[in-house]
């Protein structure tokens, strides 16, 4: 039988160091989120500005994605259409055979979480390197990110220490030392750089009016990916479009105020077009279910997301909880509402991770309204059959009663003596 989330949180529970230590660490991340909000008096206005900008391009996707497919194509990159991720595999596939690649190093991109595309390349013999530490740790160790920002957030330095000598990473056994395990890791993957036949990022971002892909990392390791091998591919959701360099500035400022804590991620990289000597960019737009999303009038501003985490920082669900509680790939109040987007009656369990606190949205750089939507997924809960029977039973009985004031009154005739006598016990 599938666990449901209360069941996964149990579990978690057990260990109440780790638990309060995990509570403790992303509540430090939100409050140095309200201290970069506090020190900008046009922070709202920015917040305003994001959530308009998101719901005009969105609205108007089709003429961007024209406007970046012409621009990106001005500038010698070679624009994919995947319309789903399967479509999206087979074209990275594609590319990769075309190239003769065997290794490809690739940046953080949750959207290759979401299509699976590492095990699928795997599987055709391609060996797959992923180069932001956090992702590189998860993945040594067989694991799924717990968290957007940092996916590997749910191990400590022993942990990490052990995996890296267990990897051959680590030649000292028992020096867990943060400092050295970080350079032990930059030694392991500047050879994997090196030995790369193609590179791969994400964006955070893609600008219609010029054709660049944004990224931003705090490792640079986008940047090595992209000027070691020969050959870059850009992975990116149909919803990362923003129109211009001017809304780029706005997204730019939100960004990592909301997810680290930062002015600014240390690296803003802007790719336009292949450097001299190397195979074209290859840029794949995928839909995967956007397009349809969209239509949806009570959910599409899901869509607004630009993934910096702020919303899981903040969840004491999520604090309380851990990302793998989840069934979805993304966790936190966001991941709910994407993977019942996905498939509701895989990911209904999810639904009551919410105490309907609106923290989330509080802190959301582009307003997206996710508790709200949080709220409306559980009021369809019973359309699709995964409402709780007793609860249920219990709401139509309280709208039955609420909604007949005979039926009220009689219902509530036995308790009025207790109503007089603690209204005689407040005198």
């Amino acid at each position: 039988m599938k666990q449901l989330h209360k069941d996964k949180a149990r579990e978690f529970l057990r260990n109440k160091d780790y638990a309060r230590w995990h509570d403790e660490t992303f509540w430090s991340v939100r409050s140095k989120r309200d201290a970069m909000a506090s020190s900008l008096p046009e922070w709202e206005t920015l917040r305003e500005k994001a959530s308009a900008i998101k719901r005009h391009t969105l609205t108007h996707l089709d003429e961007y994605l024209e406007q970046f497919t012409a621009n990106a194509e001005k500038n010698g990159a070679i624009v994919h259409w995947a319309a789903d991720a399967a479509e999206f595999n087979d074209i990275v596939l594609g590319i990769l055979h075309e190239h003769g690649v065997h290794k490809l190093v690739k940046s953080k991109s949750m959207l290759t979480e979401e299509c699976e595309m590492n095990p699928f390349l795997e599987s055709k013999g391609i060996e797959v390197v992923e180069t932001d530490l956090g992702e590189r740790i998860i993945q040594l160790k067989g694991q799924k990110p717990s968290h957007i920002v940092m996916p590997a957030i749910h191990l400590n330095h022993d942990d990490v220490g052990e995996l890296f000598e267990e990897k051959g990473i680590s030649n000292r056994k028992g020096d867990h030392d943060p400092t050295y395990l970080t350079q032990q890791a930059r030694i392991s993957l500047r050879g994997e750089f090196l030995s790369a036949d193609a590179g791969m990022t994400g964006a955070n971002f893609a600008v219609a009016s010029t054709g660049d892909v944004v990224v931003c990392t705090n490792e640079g390791n986008a940047d090595m990916a992209t000027s070691c091998p020969k050959l870059h591919i850009v992975a990116m959701g149909l919803e990362k479009i923003v129109p211009d360099y001017d809304s780029l500035a706005v997204f730019h400022r939100l960004l990592a105020r909301c997810g680290t804590g930062q002015c600014s991620t240390t690296y803003t990289s802007h790719f336009r077009t292949a450097r001299p000597g190397a195979s074209p960019m290859h840029i794949i737009l995928v839909d995967n279910g956007r397009s349809s999303w969209i239509g949806n009038p009570d959910h599409w501003e899901s869509l607004k997301c630009i993934r910096c985490g702020a919303c899981m920082n903040t969840c004491p669900v999520y604090r309380r909880s851990g990302g793998y509680s989840y069934s979805y790939f993304i966790p936190g109040p966001i991941g709910i509402n994407l993977g019942m987007l996905r498939d509701p009656r895989e990911h209904a369990g999810n639904v009551s991770a919410c105490t309907q606190c609106m923290s989330c949205q509080t802190a959301c750089p582009v307003k997206v309204d996710l508790g709200e939507q949080i709220y409306r997924w559980r009021q369809e809960l019973g359309n699709i059959g995964k409402a709780n029977p007793f609860k249920l039973a219990l709401s139509d009985g309280m709208s039955l009663v609420f909604g007949h004031p005979g039926l009220y009154k009689a219902v509530t005739a036995p308790f009025r003596p207790f109503h007089t006598v603690f209204k005689h016990l407040e005198k």
